[in-house]
């Protein structure tokens, strides 16, 4: 459909230590592969999505959350005509940059460091992470990404404005990043959206009625499925409704990308980047959807009490963390501590709480704290 618009691997920045060309793989290929085998990649499998794991198996967490955003974004760019191999490996960095306990475990870092004058990102920290914190290699730091995927990390979900952020200029703030980059955060908001609902079901916090009342669009759905498979049990009638709510909305955003880039007139991805605005885009009635299932899902899982007890709980046991690591920065493990002689303390402590995973942080608070709140 878009094949127009796909960025060519052949005209990649490259890399910023320059390799060989490897002998089968390509540049965004050998990208992802580097993602999948990193250290922080793994961990997201100990980090918290919505719901602390201690409730239920079977709730996504951080990484299972990653690897359904990564089948999304890769649909969308083979149906588009884009680049598989770049979506992928963004869409499977779009989250390493999370610090432990989902959305509150970011919110309680950036509380911290805005007391310094500074703020936490998890996308900026991300870019840090694959720059400088993971070690593989020999010849160089980090992983050594193009410049592409770099730059799609730290844009994907926003643009950056000239002046903005001086430690990003190179990544071309008030230049869109490529069509490739844009599709992650709209195939975030599919998955997570979706994903929440099934969890939040499992988690008998809601009912398929209960969308259908408030997510106009899924009343067609959840309507046919009752229709159809009146034998079948509760939890295999909300599996279909949520299939298809999935593709519903995939199938919007196809649409809604297709007829945003016709019309903006981009012939290419030079365009793409030149472009006022950006190209990635639900249709019409796929956004009304997306923005009703935040609500309900604000309303009926975000904000229930035994969630919101947990937040609170695990953002005072962060700040507690930080304010005890700020104190005695000696008690930091010694790589951190040598940081600590060149650079500012409460970098290095974000630093450090921000790539521990949920089971780590407790481990580290009983050590140096005593025993976690209940």
């Amino acid at each position: 459909m878009l094949a127009r618009l796909r960025f060519p691997v052949e005209k990649s920045s490259g890399r910023r230590y320059p390799e060989p060309a490897h002998p089968y793989r390509n540049e965004f290929q050998r990208d992802r592969d580097r993602v999948v085998h990193a250290r922080a990649f793994r961990r997201l499998e100990a980090k918290t999505q919505v719901f602390t794991p201690g409730l239920s198996d079977h709730f996504r967490n951080r990484l299972t959350h990653t690897i359904e955003v990564a089948q999304i974004a890769r649909t969308l760019a083979g149906v588009l005509g884009l680049d598989e191999d770049l979506t992928e490996a963004l869409a499977l960095a779009h989250d390493i940059g999370h610090p432990p306990f989902a959305h509150a475990g970011q919110e309680e870092l950036n509380r911290q460091m805005q007391r310094y004058g500074e703020r936490f990102e998890h996308n900026v920290h991300a870019l840090r992470i694959v720059e400088t914190f993971e070690q593989r290699y020999a010849r160089f730091p980090g992983l050594n990404l193009t410049f592409e995927v770099r730059e799609g990390i730290v844009k994907h979900s926003a643009d950056l404005t000239p002046g903005e952020r001086p430690e990003l200029d190179e990544y071309l703030p008030g230049q869109r990043p490529v069509l490739e980059a844009q599709l992650i955060d709209l195939a975030d908001e599919a998955a997570y959206n979706t994903a929440d609902l099934d969890d939040g079901f499992s988690a008998g916090m809601l009912t398929a009625a209960d969308v259908a009342e408030c997510v106009p669009a899924y009343s067609a759905i959840y309507e046919a499925v009752e229709t159809q498979f009146p034998g079948a049990s509760e939890r295999e009638r909300f599996n279909e409704g949520l299939r298809q709510l999935i593709d519903w909305l995939v199938s919007g955003l196809i649409e809604g990308i297709v007829l945003s880039a016709e019309a903006a007139g981009v012939a290419d991805f030079e365009d793409v980047r030149a472009c006022p605005r950006r190209i990635a885009a639900f249709s019409n009635e796929a956004c009304e959807t997306s923005l009703a299932l935040k609500r309900f899902l604000y309303r009926r899982v975000y904000s229930a009490p035994e969630l919101r007890e947990d937040r609170g709980r695990s953002m005072r046991m962060i700040a507690e963390l930080f304010g005890f690591f700020m104190e005695k920065p000696g008690s930091l493990p010694q790589p951190y501590v040598d940081r600590t002689l060149s650079e500012p303390p409460h970098r290095v402590v974000c630093d450090y709480i921000a790539g521990m995973t949920d089971g780590y942080f407790r481990r580290a608070y009983e050590q140096l704290i005593g025993p976690a709140p209940e």
